[in-house]
């Protein structure tokens, strides 16, 4: 898959070059998109603006049940991988030593969440942050092993979303701040903090 090699070096999927990569291109969509829709009338921007800054209210029974066969298919997928996950921890060599294949693995660790949190951003709109920091604070108190971090991890991520959305209504009312906004504020200087102690290791 093309887009999966232009993540490769010799072969390898390098994670940290999928992470920037996705920054990047993250930004390049959003440049993009907001040059589209400069010319729109003050209505219809404000209606994509709230899209682009996450937001929940236009979220109906209709959107969840359109949701429901892609996390039936792709949870359990991603279940099925924790103990895999696990052996990844322990670096290349010794996942390779173990009979993981490595390169297998981690493309389909990379499919499945992309199409989750594709098929969640349909139903939500896109949250930024919730995803990156709700793991970190799931193995501060579980540990890393996936067989548990991963439902926590979901559970973090829901209930986060609800105090940001319960913030977001009722805290600067009757202005409503989109959850997606509250949700960068609240996540954001955690995980600048969790930036900084991986660089003071």
């Amino acid at each position: 898959m093309d887009f999966i090699r232009f993540f490769q070096t010799k072969g390898k999927v390098r994670p940290s070059y999928l992470l920037l990569g996705g920054i990047g291109v993250s930004a390049g969509f959003t440049a993009i998109m907001t040059i589209m829709v400069s010319d729109m009338d003050n209505s219809s921007y404000q209606l994509v603006a709230r899209w682009l800054s996450g937001n929940i209210w236009g979220t109906s029974w209709h959107q969840l049940k359109e949701l429901i066969p892609y996390l039936l298919v792709l949870i359990p997928i991603l279940f099925t991988k924790a103990n895999v996950l696990d052996l990844l921890l322990l670096g290349e060599e010794t996942s390779l030593a173990l009979g993981v294949k490595v390169e297998r693995e981690r493309r389909i660790l990379l499919i499945v969440p992309v199409a989750l949190a594709a098929s969640c951003v349909s139903a939500s709109e896109g949250i930024s942050f919730i995803g990156l920091v709700r793991p970190h604070i799931a193995r501060r108190y579980i540990g890393a092993r996936h067989h548990m971090l991963i439902p926590t991890s979901m559970l973090i991520g829901g209930l986060l979303l609800l105090i940001a959305d319960t913030i977001g209504r009722s805290l600067f009312q009757p202005i409503e701040i989109p959850v997606g906004i509250v949700i960068f504020v609240l996540a954001a200087p955690y995980f600048l903090y969790l930036l900084r102690k991986q660089i003071e290791r």
